[in-house]
C-alpha cells in the first residue's frame, strides 16, 4: 500500500498495558508512540500484575528494533506491518489553548495526535485508546479516535450460550432417552443439527420434556440427571447444566455466566466441595478491582482489613452452604477444617499469579474484570489433575478499560466453543428470592 494511503494510529498508554503485542495488530498501517507514553510505562516496568508484565514486554519489544525511532519515517515492524516511530512532545497546539489547561498526560497525548494530524497531510491520524474520555475528548477537538479492537468480539448476540431449546419434538423422540442410562447416538435425533462438544440442549414437546447434552468424543446425547452437590439442588434447567460440566471431570475448563444472583459461584463451590476427595486443594480467587479504580491504600486497616469488602461475596457463598448443616453435622465440621487446614482458600487472584497449580479446583469469581492476556496467564498454570471455572458477569464490568466486548471472559467463551474439554453456560433466571427477581425487572 502507497505510504500516503496508509493510517497513522497513535497509541494511548492504556492500549498498551491491555495488550503488549498491540503494535503488530494494525495491519500494514503506521503507529506512533508519544514520548508521553514511554514515561507512563516506565512508570510501570516494576511489579508482578499484568499491566507490570504487558509494560515490560512492550519496552523490550520496541527496545531490539532496529534503525531510528525518532525519525519521521520510523523503524520497520516486519514484513506485511507498517512502521512504528516516537513522537517528542511540542508546544501547546493553538485548538487546546484554553480548553486543557492542566498539563496531564492524557492532554500531552492529544497534543501529539493533533500536531501530527496536520504535520502528515493526506493521510489519516487515529488515536486509539480504551479510555471512553480521551477518545471524546479527541473527538471535540476534531480528531478521529477509536477503541482497541483487535481482541473484541464482533456483537455480544454472537456471544456462545451453551444450550439450545428444541420444540416440537415427538413423545418417541423424548422417550428414548429414558431407557436404560439415557445415551442415545447422535444419528437417532434428527431434531438437532451441528451439535457442539458439551453444548446443552432442552428437548420440549407439549407434555414432556428432557434435558440433554453432547458428547462430541463419542457422538452421542446423554440425558442430564437431576443431581444434587453438597446439598446444594439446581433449581432450573440452566443450572442443572452448570452442575453437570462441573460435576464432569473430564471436563477441565468450565466458564458460567449471569447476572448477579443466578447461582454462579454458589453452585462452583457446592461442586468442588462434592468433588473435595478429587482435589488437594480448592481455591476461591478474586481480581481485586478497587472502588471507583481508587488504590486499596485508600481502605483503612492491614492488608487483610483492605482485602475483606472484596472477599466478602465469597464467604457469603460459602455460608450459604454451610447454613445448610447445624454446627455439629459433618458437612459443616467438614467445611470448617478444610479452612483450617488451608485445603480450601480464599484469596485475591493476584496472591495465585506466578504459580503452577496441581490437582486443584480453581474457581475465578468476577472473571468478567480481567483482561484476555489475564485469563489466558491464569489457565496457563493449570497443572495435572486440574480443573478451572471462571464465573462472571458481562454486562456488569468494573474494569475502566473493559467492556462487554474485549473482557477476559467474553473472549474466552468465543475462542474456546468447540474444545471437548471445555464447557460453557450462560445462566438467566436469578434465584435468590421473588422480591430480587421484582427488582432486576421493574427498577
Amino acid at each position: 500500500m502507497n505510504r500516503i494511503h496508509r493510517k497513522l494510529f497513535v497509541l494511548d498508554t492504556n492500549v498498551i498495558l491491555h495488550d503488549a503485542g498491540c503494535i503488530r495488530a494494525f495491519e500494514e498501517n503506521d503507529i506512533a508512540i508519544p514520548i508521553t507514553v514511554l514515561e507512563e510505562l516506565d512508570h510501570f516496568k516494576r511489579g508482578s500484575e499484568d499491566i507490570h508484565f504487558q509494560a515490560r514486554q512492550f519496552l523490550r519489544t520496541v527496545d531490539e528494533l532496529t534503525g531510528s525511532l525518532m525519525s519521521e519515517q520510523g523503524v520497520s515492524l516486519g514484513e506485511g506491518l507498517g512502521t512504528i516511530r516516537v513522537v517528542l512532545d511540542q508546544h501547546l497546539h493553538p485548538r487546546m489553548q484554553g480548553v486543557f489547561v492542566r498539563d496531564l498526560p492524557d492532554h500531552r497525548i492529544l497534543n501529539a495526535a493533533l500536531h501530527l494530524s496536520e504535520s502528515v497531510g493526506y493521510r489519516q491520524v487515529v488515536l486509539v485508546s480504551k479510555d471512553t474520555n480521551i477518545r471524546l475528548k479527541a473527538r471535540s477537538l476534531g480528531l478521529h479516535a477509536e477503541d482497541y479492537e483487535a481482541d473484541k468480539l464482533a456483537s455480544v448476540d454472537q456471544l456462545y450460550t451453551g444450550k439450545r431449546l428444541v420444540e416440537g419434538v415427538s413423545c418417541e423422540e423424548i422417550a428414548q432417552f429414558f431407557e436404560g442410562k439415557g445415551i442415545v447416538p447422535a444419528t437417532q435425533v434428527t431434531k438437532i443439527s451441528e451439535p457442539i462438544a458439551n453444548e446443552n440442549f432442552v428437548f420440549r414437546n407439549g407434555s414432556r420434556s428432557s434435558l440433554l447434552t453432547y458428547s462430541a468424543n463419542e457422538r452421542t446425547f446423554h440425558r442430564v440427571d437431576k443431581r444434587v452437590a453438597f446439598g446444594i439442588q439446581p433449581k432450573n434447567a440452566e443450572q442443572y447444566f452448570a452442575l453437570r460440566a462441573l460435576l464432569d471431570e473430564r471436563i477441565t475448563l468450565v466458564t458460567i455466566a449471569g447476572q448477579a444472583g443466578t447461582g454462579k459461584t454458589l453452585l462452583a463451590l457446592a461442586a468442588a466441595l462434592e468433588q473435595r476427595s478429587r482435589y488437594q486443594q480448592i481455591l476461591l480467587a478474586r481480581p481485586i478491582v478497587p472502588l471507583s479504580n481508587r488504590d486499596l491504600g485508600f481502605l483503612p486497616g492491614d492488608i487483610q482489613d483492605k482485602l475483606a469488602p472484596y472477599m466478602q461475596p465469597l464467604f457469603d457463598n460459602l455460608s450459604v452452604i454451610r447454613n445448610q448443616y447445624r454446627d455439629k453435622d459433618s458437612g459443616a465440621r467438614e467445611i470448617q477444617e478444610m479452612l483450617d487446614n488451608e485445603q480450601l482458600v480464599i484469596t485475591p487472584l493476584s496472591y495465585i499469579r506466578g504459580r503452577s497449580i496441581h490437582k486443584t479446583f480453581l474457581i475465578v469469581d468476577e472473571a468478567q474484570n480481567l483482561t484476555p492476556h489475564e485469563v489466558k496467564t491464569v489457565i496457563t498454570r493449570a497443572g495435572e489433575g486440574t480443573k478451572i471455572v471462571l464465573t462472571g458477569d458481562i454486562q456488569q464490568i468494573d474494569h475502566p478499560y473493559l467492556d462487554k466486548l474485549s473482557n477476559g471472559l467474553s473472549h474466552l467463551i468465543n475462542r474456546m466453543v468447540g474444545q471437548p474439554l471445555y464447557a460453557h453456560i450462560s445462566l438467566e433466571k436469578g434465584e435468590r428470592s421473588e422480591l430480587a427477581d421484582l427488582a432486576s425487572k421493574l427498577l
